[in-house]
């Protein structure tokens, strides 16, 4: 792969190469500018507090509503900087890996953990494609591993993962013989990239098309006919299951569906191990969630497998690159960069099936692409939930007192062999935890809905550091919601466990700070702090408007000085952001502009739910808790989905704050154009900021005006939700207009 010209290299091995974003200059120097103008903003605020002129309550009240905003944004803009300072883009040499790795011995054993947890808001059809693609990767198959983790405990799953494993043994060579790229069957026999059509390649598609069949029959049946079961090793493992288990309540059942020792795919070749792993669940049990699943499959792994490295998978995140291992290994096998040190490789979360323009910004391209550049240039970026290589001893801070689990111990029994199924099952136990340091100070770690995130910062605090790996083909492409209302509670969830790393004695601002240094602790800070993004926002999408409707001005003249400052604040702080965006994410603007929409609208909703349902967990009262994000996908939705659509559907509260800011910024921007027809700009001279900031509000809720008033299809603002909103405002500003009458 040849250099990119418009990047300077920073350091290089044999293995990989460390480049410098050219923007990079530009942040330095921009940073102490606008740091001055925050500064000036703070000042101002602080003494007109202390002039007599802001002596009305109404006036302190708003003076003081803006300072604490514009504080919070103040606090997030100085967390972003972090990531700006020294962002790197890294591209591996994975044609000198083996030359590398023959020096040292031979490449690192893989083991995979893909998670799932409901057969039918996860259909097993989706989780086994992509436990096909990473069985099929361009890496020895006796040092892989496949470990899926069925949180479910459920049948349907188990049988289509036994479907899948007589699969495997005609798709991994046809893989490998023909170079495939798209290692997903459902992918590969989808796409139309002119893949060869020979008798081969239909005898396969139809196998693939018969695994199909039976796997959604036995979902839609739910329950596995005698008819599908073939053999008494499969009558042995289903006969186990019985009707009184539930989801919430069933044993330990582990299956070894594929055994490298012993299997063979139609060519002779051996195969990699596939384990099927239901860990024990009891009602009166406290489980924690996806972490608690990966610590599980870290101790049964340990026993069977031990491979020294850990691959961690969302179920629907299906591998696009067959060289991924490889690319991984050039930093992991890399003697240059200290292996010792490094605890993981992270690679970003792609998605395939968004539309062209990202309406829901579900690429999440800051967060999974330009902030873990940025961190790179430090310790390294955040642990973002899949699609990341660990190093297995990272997740053992202090030594086990169980031989088996020791990290570098080399598993040399066979992994049926009875004493080691055994010992699976008991590492499995749902009480095995109970007085050890299990998720506080081994393994994924407890304490946080985000365990991704609690996981890569506890890491990063005991020494380890990490690398992103962002090639320019997406190693993994996983699914994003296409319903509004699932991408909002996906991120309320995201936002109650980033209060309870910001909020708890281990917060990053105190300890990520002490052990990290200011600036990676910083960067953590803006991650766990993210949902107080909901105070500006909500403070600026209805205070100056209401203001306005009451003919009240809460920002400077046009012919005030200090007006300079606040257009110098917008403009500067969007256009680098669009900057950025566009040339570090190399994205559109179109793409840039619904960003910074469902940025606001984020935290007009999830933010704002979030800290909510934090609040009343923090005081013991129960919330709607856990819940997964659906992976079934209705076709109409989908079609609305690509012609840009917003799906609201639903009647849900949290729809509502939204839909008042879009009210209330239609009717405070028209008062203000009245206001400037009937009496020229120069009767509204201190109102000019609230009515563009009106007018800026009504430009990202057109989809919202739509979905209330234009559209009649079934994904429309329900009548219910956009009747509470009307009365909810109006109430609204009735209240504001009693108080700034005072």
């Amino acid at each position: 792969m040849e250099d990119d010209p418009t990047t300077r290299r920073r350091r290089s091995s044999a293995l990989h190469t460390a480049d410098r974003w050219p923007i990079t200059p530009f942040n330095r120097l921009f940073a102490p500018i606008y740091l001055l103008a925050v500064l000036a903003l703070l000042y101002r605020h602080v003494t007109n507090l202390l002039v007599p002129a802001t002596s009305s309550p109404s006036s302190f009240t708003t003076t003081l509503a803006l300072l604490v905003a514009d504080l919070v944004l103040a606090f997030m803009w100085a967390t972003t900087q972090v990531f700006r300072m020294n962002p790197i883009r890294r591209r591996e040499a994975v044609e000198n890996l083996n030359d590398v790795v023959a020096e040292e011995g031979e490449l690192p054993g893989v083991d995979v953990f893909i998670c799932t947890a409901d057969p039918y808001k996860e259909p097993p059809l989706g989780v086994v494609n992509t436990a096909l693609s990473v069985m099929a990767y361009d890496y020895p198959r006796d040092r892989l591993a496949v470990y899926v983790s069925d949180d479910g405990g459920s049948a349907l799953t188990l049988f289509a993962f036994v479907e899948a494993a007589k699969f495997a043994a005609r798709w991994l060579p046809f893989c490998e013989r023909n170079r495939v790229v798209e290692r997903n069957p459902a992918v590969y026999f989808g796409s139309n990239r002119g893949h060869p059509v020979d008798g081969e390649v239909e005898e396969i598609k139809t196998m693939y098309e018969s695994m199909k069949h039976k796997v959604e029959h036995v979902v839609e049946a739910g329950k596995v006919d005698d008819q599908f079961i073939d053999g008494p090793k499969e009558q042995e493992a289903f006969g186990k299951w019985s009707d009184k288990f539930t989801k919430h309540n069933h044993p330990t059942f582990i299956q070894v569906l594929l055994d490298s020792k012993n299997d063979k795919d139609v060519d002779g070749h051996v195969m990699p191990n596939l384990i099927y792993v239901s860990r024990e669940k009891s009602s009166t049990s406290q489980h924690h969630f996806k972490a608690g699943a990966l610590n599980v499959l870290l101790r049964v792994s340990a026993t069977m497998t031990n491979q020294p490295i850990v691959l961690t998978l969302d179920c629907d995140m299906y591998s696009n690159d067959p060289a991924t291992p490889r690319r991984a290994m050039c930093y992991l096998c890399d003697p240059k960069l200290g292996p010792e040190n490094s605890a993981f490789v992270q690679f970003p979360q792609k998605y395939h099936g968004i539309n062209e323009n990202d309406i829901y910004a579900g690429e999440f391209q800051r967060l999974f692409q330009a902030m873990p550049m940025g961190a790179d240039g430090l310790c390294g970026p955040h642990h973002v939930g899949t699609g990341c290589f660990f190093r297995r001893r990272a997740f053992f801070g202090s030594p086990s007192k169980i031989p088996e689990l020791f990290p570098d111990r080399a598993a040399d029994r066979p992994i049926n062999d009875p004493g080691v199924l055994d010992l699976a099952h008991r590492m499995a136990g749902c009480n095995y935890e109970a007085q050890t340091n299990w998720g506080s100070k081994m393994g994924f770690r407890y304490g946080s809905m985000v365990e991704d995130l609690y996981t890569g910062f506890h890491l990063h605090c005991e020494g380890w550091r990490s690398i992103f790996c962002y090639p320019e083909q997406p190693s993994f492409l996983g699914d994003s919601p296409i319903s509004f209302a699932d991408v909002l509670i996906q991120q309320s969830r995201w936002s109650v466990g980033a209060f309870e790393l910001s909020m708890s004695k281990k917060s990053p601002l105190f300890m990520g700070i002490r052990k990290l240094g200011w600036l990676m602790g910083l960067g953590y800070c803006h991650f766990s702090f993210w949902p107080i993004w909901s105070l500006p926002i909500t403070t600026y999408a209805f205070l100056p408007q209401l203001a306005l409707l009451n003919g009240v001005s809460v920002f400077p003249k046009v012919s005030d000085p200090w007006f300079l400052l606040y257009t110098f604040l917008f403009l500067g702080s969007y256009l680098q952001d669009m900057l950025e965006f566009t040339t570090v994410s190399n994205s559109t603007f179109r793409r840039w502009w619904n960003e910074q929409r469902i940025w606001t609208v984020r935290g007009l909703s999830c933010f704002l739910f979030g800290g909510f349902d934090f609040v009343l967990k923090s005081l013991g009262v129960s919330t709607k808790g856990f819940s997964l994000t659906s992976k079934v996908v209705d076709e109409e939705q989908r079609q609305r989905y690509e012609k840009g659509m917003f799906e609201f559907g639903v009647s849900s509260p949290i729809f509502l704050p939204m839909a008042m800011a879009a009210l209330i910024n239609l009717v405070s921007f028209g008062f203000g154009l009245g206001r400037v027809l009937t009496g020229g700009w120069w009767n509204v001279e201190g109102l000019v900021l609230q009515i563009v900031l009106s007018g800026f509000g009504v430009l990202n809720s057109v989809p919202i005006y739509e979905a209330m008033v234009v559209r009649r299809d079934p994904g429309k603002f329900p009548a219910r939700g956009s009747f509470a909103a009307v009365v909810v405002s109006v109430v609204l500003c009735s209240l504001a207009s009693v108080m700034f009458s005072f």
